[in-house]
Formats: structure tokens, sequence, C-alpha cells
């Protein structure tokens, strides 16, 4: 009797918990309601007003605001349904004429309170995560102060704003499922969130070679049962996104607006990616070359208005096309989809799905620097596997929260950033040491070595602890020290000594500081990944 009651204490247990951490978070949230906000809040509020007040019809036409409706038809549904909500508290929120650069305090209650409620889809990704796996405490614990108070959503969303954690939150349940071998139920959780952001698709060859190689490579007849139920699923819910729309013959518009290759490689902020080295490889090649002589046309392309626009602004190197980000996305997933496919193991999802986020945001087109959420949550499943996982993951997370730090860029939100990164910073380390405490690291360092000489790789186990447990090494610890110095000179030093000069500087060094970690953590991930058993 005692045996049968534990499962179910455990399970209350973790519940209220997470309800704990959960309730923790949402006061926090709650405070930054009067916090600065950027154009998305506009963009969503405008949104709003599209699905009230026009027909299906014309949602993907209607050109009153420069915010147009650029998002699946499921994020669409959604809009309209939470606009009954808005109007009834303040119908100038869904006016479409009136309601333009509508700032009333009830909107922006309004909309605050409609994300803060929407996380709710990502506290139940977590907690399917937690209860459906043998973790011990500690291991959740450390998944909750990873995700549920991650500073990036708490920028991103609450004060920056978008709808993040509600799609992470699709994003999670997907992975417990498949990670559960319920493998239909993960695909079309997945399915549904393409169709409510399709920038999510990136990581839809990983779903796809999985699915196809452990859901359905069962035999003849199994196997094809399984890969036409598979795929009635899938069509049943891109039918029920956009059926209606092909109904009115508006797919070439609605696809026109999801896929605006116009917009250029980067966007206005560069994502620290590839293309950060790709850009000022080219500028200096430039610059070198007219200042020996050469007749160079150096594009009018700016370093403060990023590349936006049909043309090009490379000088010297070839000229990047979508075309050509895409196919640098699926050599450098396929590794992974090798692996995948020869080794379908549901314990390998999130870091699989982590590292194929990771390659759309390092070679992908346009890339929003918010993207680096889409693999930081995902890898804090596996944060706790691995001293080596938790080293990889404490660096990676602290340089994707301050690659967001140009998003708020007004003085009064500048303490509260700071203040987010510090305390989230020394939460992960309480967490990661309670973890790893000095006999469980020195078991790791030793699993570590052994794992290192069957594959035959010369690793820096040795220097993961000296005096016991959990420690960055000196290259981290060095690396943090350089994120600091980046940080006293565009915010301190460069205003007092060049005043209004190159003011593009201080960006281009967080974009090319935060790159550097961010594509050696690439592949760290690929090296993980084609190594393991």
């Amino acid at each position: 009797m005692e045996d049968q009651r534990k499962p179910e204490k455990n399970k209350t247990s973790t519940t209220s918990n997470l309800l704990w951490f959960f309730g923790v978070s949402t006061c926090v949230k709650l405070l930054l309601i009067p916090s600065y906000h950027s154009t998305d809040f506009e963009v969503h509020r405008n949104w709003l007003a599209i699905t009230h007040s026009l027909p299906l019809d014309q949602w993907y036409i209607d050109k009153t605001s420069p915010w147009t409706l650029d998002y699946p038809p499921f994020f669409a549904y959604f809009e309209y349904i939470i606009s009954f909500f808005a109007h009834l508290v303040d119908p100038k929120i869904v006016d479409l004429e009136k309601g333009l650069d509508y700032k009333a305090e009830s909107v922006v209650l309004f909309q605050r309170l409609s994300v803060i409620v929407c996380d709710l889809v990502l506290l139940y990704g977590v907690y399917r995560l937690s209860k459906n796996f043998s973790m011990g405490f500690k291991e959740r614990v450390l998944m909750w102060v990873l995700v549920v108070w991650s500073p990036g959503l708490v920028i991103v969303d609450h004060m920056h704003f978008q709808y993040n954690g509600f799609l992470l939150g699709l994003l999670m349940m997907s992975i417990s499922y498949m990670m559960e071998g319920r493998d239909l139920m993960g695909g079309f959780v997945f399915a549904v969130l393409l169709c409510f952001k399709h920038l999510f698709a990136v990581a839809a060859p990983v779903y796809f070679v999985y699915l196809l190689r452990h859901y359905c490579w069962k035999g003849f007849v199994k196997g094809f049962w399984r890969i036409s139920v598979l795929g009635a699923v899938v069509v049943a819910v891109f039918a029920a996104a956009y059926g209606p729309f092909v109904y009115h013959g508006q797919m070439q518009k609605v696809i026109g607006r999801m896929f605006p290759f116009g917009r250029g490689l980067c966007h206005a902020y560069w994502a620290p990616n590839f293309w950060v080295f790709y850009i000022i490889l080219d500028k200096g090649l430039a610059f070198l070359l007219k200042k020996l002589g050469l007749n160079i046309p150096v594009p009018a392309a700016s370093f403060t208005g990023g590349l936006v626009g049909d043309s090009s602004p490379f000088a010297i190197l070839p000229q990047v096309t979508p075309l050509t980000t895409f196919i640098m996305v699926l050599l450098a997933l396929s590794p992974c989809l090798i692996k995948a496919w020869k080794n379908p193991q549901p314990r390998s999802v999130p870091r699989w799905i982590a590292y194929a986020y990771m390659c759309g945001f390092l070679f992908g087109w346009h890339v929003h620097e918010k993207a680096s959420l889409h693999f930081v949550i995902p890898l804090a499943i596996v944060a706790g596997n691995s001293l080596e996982d938790a080293r990889h993951y404490f660096l990676l997370s602290i340089v994707s929260c301050y690659s967001l730090f140009p998003l708020l860029y007004e003085a009064q939100e500048y303490p509260i950033k700071v203040l987010l990164l510090l305390l989230h910073s020394v939460l992960m380390w309480q967490s990661f040491s309670a973890l790893f405490t000095k006999d469980a690291t020195a078991k790791a360092v030793v699993s570590a070595k052994k794992t290192d000489r069957q594959v035959g790789l010369k690793g820096s186990s040795s220097d993961v602890v000296e005096k016991g447990g959990f420690c960055i090494g000196w290259i981290g610890r060095c690396y943090l020290f350089g994120l600091l110095a980046v940080e006293i000179w565009g915010q301190f030093l460069h205003p007092y000594l060049l005043g209004d000069k190159l003011p593009f500087v201080p960006l281009l060094l967080i974009s090319i500081y935060c790159a550097l970690e961010i594509m050696y953590s690439w592949i760290w991930q690929l090296r993980q990944i084609v190594v393991s058993p």
C-alpha cells in the first residue's frame, strides 16, 4: 500500500513545487507590466484588430498598419479568440482605424496579462517533462530554474513583448511525448506548433527522420499503416490551419507574408551568428583593398541600420541568397540526421532538436536575436545529464541572455536586465553545484575520461575539477571576464571616450563576442552528437 502511495505523493509534490516556481515568476512578470515594450506590442495589438474587425479572407491582405499579419493561421486564430476578450476590456483595442498606436493603460494591462496567462502552456510542458521521467528532485529543480525562471523569456516576452513562452511550451510538450515513446502525439503537437509559428520548422528534418525511423520503420505492412496515420495527422493539422485560406484563394498572400525574403540576410540588430564574421570579413577586405588604391564599390548598408532590402550588401565576398542559407542549414544538420536515422533514441531528442535550432540560428536567413531561445530552452532538459553539459549550458545561457540586452536600450530598464542576468547566473551556479557535488564531479570526470578514450579524443576533463564541485574552468572564467569588459566598454567607456562617434561599435562588439561562444557551442554540440553511442 505504501509503495502505491509513494508515486502519487511524488506527483503531488512535483506539482506543488512547480506551481511555487511558476508563482514566483508570475509575480516578477506582474511587476514588469509598466516596463518598456517594443513595436512588437503594437504589432500584436494590430493583429487583434485585424482578426476582430475584418473577414478571414482579408486578414493577410490588410495594410491599414505597417505591422501586417505575418504569422501562420493558427496564430491568427489565436489572436481572433483573444480579441473578443480585448473588446470586452476596451473596444478601441480592436478598432482597426482608431486603435492605431493605442497606448492606454487598458491595452497595456490586457496584452501583458495575455502573455502571462499563455505561459500556462509552458508550465504544462515543463510539468510533463518533470513527472514522466525518472528525475531526482535536484534535476527537477534545475530544469525549473533554467526554464520557468529563464531571464531570456522574461526580457523577450514580458518586457520587449512576444509570446515565446506559449510557443516553447508547445515544443516542450512535443519533446515530452517523443521521450515517452508517444511519437504520434509528439508529431501532432509539433505540426500544431508549425501552424502557430513557421520559424520552428528548422527542426522539421529532425522530426521527419526520427519519426520515419523510430515510428514508421516497422516492416512493410505495419510501417505503411503507421506512415499513413502519421501523414494523415499532419495533413489534418495543416488543413485545419490553411484550409479556409485555400478556399478563399489566399494562399499566395499567406505564403508571401510568412516568407518575406526581401528583408535581407540580417536583422536590424545583428544576431550573434556566423554571418557576423562573414560581414566583418567583407567590410575589412573592402577597407583594406580601398586603402591599397583599388576601386572597390562599398555598399551603402550600415552597421547600425542592418542589412535590409533586396540587394546584398557585400562588396568582396560572394553574395548570399536565401537558397544559400537553406543549403548551409541542411549541411550543418546532416550529422544529426544521420545519427537520428542510425540510432533513434528518445533520450537524444531534446539535444537533436536544440542542435537543429542552433543550426538555423547560426546559418539561417534574417535571423532575429530572440531565436536563441529556441535552442537554449530545449537544452535545459539535458543540462543536468553530465558535468560537461552543465558547464556548456551555464556559459551558453549567460551569453544568450546577454545578447538580448540591446533589445532593452532605455536607461530605466538597464538595472532590471542586469539584475535578471546576475540573479539567474547565481541560481544556475547554485543549482549545478547542488547537483554536481564533489563526489559526483569526481565520478563524472572519470566517466568523461573513459568516454574520450573510447572514441579516441583528447578531452579536457581533467581540468574540470581541481578542488571538487561544479566549475567552469579557467577558459570559461576568462570568457566571462571578457563579456564584462565588452559591457563596460559599451555602456560606460565608449560614450565617455568617443561620445557620438562610431555608434555601431558597442552593438558590433556584443554580436561578435557572443557569436564566438555560440559558434563554439555549436561545435561542442556537434561533437557530442557524433561521439554519442
